[in-house]
Parts: C-alpha cells; sequence; structure tokens
C-alpha cells in the first residue's frame, strides 16, 4: 500500500467511539510511513468512471478489512443464509442501477406482459394479488384483463397490458386512480411487490426461466433501445457495470463476504447477480411463500412480520430487517432494529431512497451512484462521518440537478407518505444540499 493510500486513510477511517468505525489503531496506522504489501494484495483493476479519490478509498478499505489488513475482524457475520458459515467482513450492494444500469425486474415485468405468462388472479379477483391494491386498480383490472383459463393475452390484448403495465410503473390505472394504499413507506414498495405477487402459479424455476429470456433480450438490445409492451414504449436494455463487477471480484478476493440485497424478486435478482459474481446464497430479494411447489401471491416476512402478512420487503427499512434476518441470523423483532456497530455490514452501495437503512449501517465506506433521489443525496452529501463516497452513474450519468436538494423541507418520506425534513441522528435537520457530484 503506498503513501497516498494511507494518507486517504487518515480521512477515511477516522476513529469515533460507539459509531462502528475502525479503531484508533487503524486511524494512528493512517498516519505511519506505509508497510508494503505483498504482491497478491487484491487490488481494484479499473480506474475509469471513478469520481475524485473514490477508487483510492475504495482500495485503503478493501486494504485495511481483507486478508491482508488489520481490520478484518470488524464488521463480520456467522452467517445463517443459504449456506456460508464463515466469519468475515460484510459487503453489500443494492442491484438495480448499483451494479447494472436500468432494472432486471422492470425487464421481467415487461418480458411477462409481452409473452403473456401472468395468471389471472385467484378467483378473478385483482384484491387477491395485493393487499394495498385499491378498489379502483381492481375494477380497472378486472374490466380490461377479462378472466383466462390459463393466461392472460397480454402479448396482443393491448388495453389488459396497458392496465397492468400502469398499475405497477405509475402506481395509477390507466385513468388516473391511485392504484395502491395503506401501506408503510419505509417497509413496503407495493408496485416492485406486485411483480413477484403476479409470478403466482409458476415454480421457482420457471420464473428463474423468464428472467434468463429477459436477461438475454436486454443484454443484448443496443443501448437506448426501447421495446413495446401494449400500446406504450419502454426500456429495453440493461448493462452491468465493469467498475461493480471488479470491486465485487476485488472484495471477494480479498476475504470479504459480498452480498446482493434487492428489490425485485430474489430468483429474477439470483440470475442476473450470478454474471457479477455472485450466488444464489448470497442474493436476497423479495421472496413468495409457495403452496405444491408453485409460487403464491402471498410474501415471505422478516422480523416480527408473518409470512403472508405482505407488509414488509427489501425496502427501506426492510433491507436493514432482511440483512440482519439473512446474514447476521438475528430473529424476531431484533431484526429490524439497528445492531451493534460490530454486527454491521463494512461496506454497502446503493443508487435510491429504497437503500438509505443499510447504507446508514455500513461502518466503514458507503458508495452512493447519484440519481437526484433527494432522502439519499441530502445524507450523502452532508456526510458527517466522511463514510459517503458519491459517484456519477458509471453509463448514462445525470447532470448537475439545478436547484438544490429539498434536505430540511420535504427530502424525507415520512412512514405514511408524507414529506418531512431529513434529520440526522441526533434530531438535527440537514440542511438543503447542492449537487456537486454528477455527470457532464
Amino acid at each position: 500500500m503506498n503513501f497516498k493510500r494511507r494518507a486517504i486513510a487518515a480521512a477515511a477511517v477516522t476513529a469515533v467511539a460507539g459509531a462502528g468505525l475502525l479503531t484508533v489503531q487503524a486511524t494512528a496506522e493512517a498516519t505511519q510511513p506505509a508497510r508494503s504489501q505483498p504482491k497478491d494484495c487484491p487490488s481494484l483493476t479499473l480506474s475509469k468512471g471513478w469520481y475524485g479519490e473514490n477508487r483510492a478509498r475504495l482500495q485503503q478499505m478493501i486494504d485495511a478489512y481483507g486478508r491482508c489488513g488489520d481490520g478484518g475482524h470488524k464488521g463480520t457475520h456467522r452467517s445463517t443464509y443459504k449456506g456460508t458459515h464463515g466469519s468475515k467482513p460484510v459487503a453489500v450492494f443494492d442491484w438495480d442501477n448499483t451494479v447494472i444500469k436500468n432494472d432486471v425486474g422492470d425487464a421481467t415485468m415487461f418480458w411477462l406482459l409481452r409473452n403473456s405468462k401472468i395468471r389471472t388472479p385467484r378467483n378473478a379477483d385483482w384484491h387477491t394479488t395485493s393487499r394495498y391494491l385499491t378498489d379502483p386498480a381492481a375494477e380497472a383490472l378486472a374490466k380490461a384483463c377479462p378472466a383466462s383459463r390459463t393466461t392472460l393475452p397480454t402479448g396482443r390484448d393491448t388495453d389488459c397490458a396497458d392496465e397492468i403495465a400502469s398499475v405497477y410503473g405509475e402506481g395509477t390505472t390507466t385513468g388516473g386512480d391511485a392504484a395502491f394504499a395503506g401501506f408503510d413507506h419505509r417497509r413496503m414498495e407495493p408496485q416492485y411487490a406486485w411483480l413477484a405477487q403476479l409470478t403466482r402459479g409458476w415454480s421457482t424455476q420457471q420464473i428463474k426461466g423468464f428472467a434468463a429470456a429477459a436477461r438475454k433480450e436486454n443484454l443484448a438490445a443496443p443501448v437506448g433501445t426501447e421495446q413495446r409492451v401494449g400500446t406504450g414504449k419502454f426500456t429495453g436494455w440493461v448493462r452491468y457495470y465493469d467498475q461493480q463487477r471488479d470491486l465485487i471480484r476485488t472484495l471477494k478476493k480479498a476475504g470479504f463476504d459480498v452480498y446482493v440485497v434487492s428489490a425485485s424478486p430474489e430468483p429474477v435478482a439470483e440470475v442476473w447477480a450470478k454474471s457479477a459474481g455472485v450466488d444464489a446464497r448470497h442474493t436476497i430479494g423479495i421472496r413468495n411463500t409457495t403452496a405444491h411447489g408453485k409460487l403464491t401471491a402471498h410474501l415471505k416476512g422478516c422480523g416480527a412480520v408473518r409470512d403472508g402478512d405482505d407488509s414488509m420487503i427489501t425496502y427501506i427499512d426492510g433491507k436493514r430487517c432482511w440483512i440482519n434476518q439473512e446474514i447476521y441470523g438475528v430473529r424476531g423483532a431484533a431484526a429490524e432494529q439497528v445492531r451493534p456497530a460490530g454486527k454491521r455490514q463494512v461496506f454497502a452501495a446503493g443508487d435510491s431512497d429504497t437503500d438509505i437503512s443499510f447504507l446508514r449501517d455500513a461502518t466503514a465506506l458507503r458508495l452512493v451512484l447519484n440519481r437526484n433521489k433527494n432522502e439519499l443525496m441530502c445524507r450523502a452529501y452532508d456526510n458527517g462521518d466522511r463514510r459517503w463516497l458519491v459517484n456519477p452513474m458509471f453509463i448514462e450519468p445525470k447532470g448537475r440537478l439545478t436547484k438544490p436538494y429539498p434536505c430540511a423541507t420535504t427530502g424525507y418520506t415520512e412512514r405514511d407518505g408524507e414529506a418531512g425534513p431529513v434529520r440526522r441522528a441526533d434530531g438535527s435537520v440537514i440542511p438543503d444540499q447542492q449537487d456537486t457530484v454528477h455527470g457532464p
């Protein structure tokens, strides 16, 4: 490790008692002459696309916590999720628009609609597809999508395809009525959950097959491709970020346990994550309950939420719960709480307000791809503990947001959906923030 990397360490790993950061010893080492690292210590290979000193700070974290450093016992776990049982530092990535450009849930939904793979709801009652579906939405869907004995003919029935696409993508009917109501906005996004719930009647392997077909199409399509679904046009391409693949590969070589926690259905996320070096055992997404080998329209619970209650998914506070439960083995209501610093992930990466809670829980560094999301960017730019790294998206980065982020007034979404100020852990309000890390 060279001296510059160690100098960056001083800013990146300042010791703060009780804040889950590196130890005082690590900070003291940052002021000492650099010691050489063995040649086999893993290093990031790609420099293009990284903003400022982000790549150097990530490398410093890898060196400090990985197998070549002294901090590798911080933020370790003894996982009970899908079979890993070692004690390693943990890194957690969101998936959509964090490891890849665009959304694999969208890609799968559009494929299902174009290929007529959505089944008629149980008893032809659309309320059975989501406990939060409004009466106007259920009525609009029933009118546009007459019951079928097999699957709905959305590949040729544009009215049905348009109604489902609107409810899923916009959260409204084609007539403009709200499609979902009554949910906790910090634990549930019913539009995301609805995709998983509409896979009812298929097996997990069948859904993986559908996701694989959608993946093949979207990777083959040129950047900028649009696809027609019903009468509408939607994004029709996806790309992996080479920089994130490189980061995941390097973290794993350094001895980190790397997980993906996604608000897409778990079978879909598993299909995509494999090519980024994250296997099914390390991929967590929205999980359906099953009956007779088939997926149901109900969802697995987390923490104090029971299976079939359908009120929490891997979304904001729900991501924290699933990480605590499935990576760290915490059961019951305790999984919904912030864990002690030494029992949390060392590193986290995300791009949206949906990732806020698990990003804040990371104890060393938090990588944010700037998609102009209010609460996330308010916290990242406030950067009180110097652990936040902001980077433009690696493909088609957004330009500078001309107005400040409304942190002091409406940047935070309350549980009831109302907007409020973004507050620090001590209750103080974050002032409005300028957008300073962006694309050209």
